[in-house]
């Protein structure tokens, strides 16, 4: 993927980089010239990540989840990283009185908690940026996936109050919409067909997304040293159709 940045020598790291969003976003920025680590839970999909993306990618193993896990990897990381990208989380959702509470505190102790824990320890050099990936339900909410919705919107208003903390480091989010992922491979191949061509029928671009897509928006964040509490949706004209 070409991008009209270039990262060449700068340290980024990428929080859920061992799949989906986060791998291809880690790609991306291996690809114009970072020094890239990606960070997981899983040491397997970690090692298969690093040697599909090549170029001499770092690994390491995290739990956004665990507050102690978190603050000790961020005080043993050294210099200060030029750009962090915070991907992670699969998080339960459906209709708020039917999901388990369990799931719902989940889901929110995962992608919203977990981002607020790497950004309250995390070192940036001024200039630098951070940017956490939402989605699109937090603008255009489903009665199917309530609980996504909001902790979408929750990180938006997020990273918007940490472009005013962390200044001069940027703060930015990315909001993608249907992402053709692993995340959908729960079904099965006829039922994510049938879903994917659903919603291209209903989308502007006619296609559902692909993790380059949401890549590309967070390199154009990260590289464009004016972006600060912007939230890049990506979603294919999910917000407007």
């Amino acid at each position: 993927m070409t991008t009209m940045f270039s990262f060449e020598g700068a340290r980024v790291l990428v929080v859920g980089g061992s799949s989906g969003l986060g791998r291809a976003t880690a790609a991306a920025f291996a690809g114009a010239g970072a020094s890239v680590t990606i960070a997981s839970r899983s040491r397997d999909k970690l090692a298969a990540a690093a040697r599909a993306i090549g170029g001499g990618v770092s690994t390491a193993a995290l739990d956004v989840t665990d507050d102690a896990a978190v603050e000790a990897f961020f005080a043993q990381s050294g210099e200060p990283w030029d750009h962090v990208v915070v991907t992670a989380a699969q998080a339960p959702s459906g209709p708020a009185r039917t999901l388990p509470l369990a799931d719902a505190y989940a889901a929110m102790n995962s992608k919203f908690w977990g981002a607020y824990r790497v950004a309250r320890v995390v070192r940036i050099r001024d200039g630098g940026s951070l940017t956490l990936v939402s989605g699109v339900l937090g603008l255009r909410p489903r009665g199917t996936s309530v609980l996504q919705g909001a902790i979408n919107a929750a990180l938006d208003s997020l990273a918007r109050g940490l472009a005013l903390e962390l200044a001069p480091v940027r703060v930015n989010s990315v909001s993608p919409g249907m992402i053709d992922t692993p995340l959908w491979d729960k079904l099965s191949g006829d039922a994510r067909r049938a879903q994917y061509a659903a919603t291209a029928g209903r989308l502007p671009v006619r296609r559902v997304g692909h993790a380059d897509d949401v890549a590309r928006a967070v390199l154009y964040l990260a590289g464009n040293g004016y972006a600060t509490g912007t939230t890049a949706v990506v979603d294919g004209g999910t917000a407007i159709a």
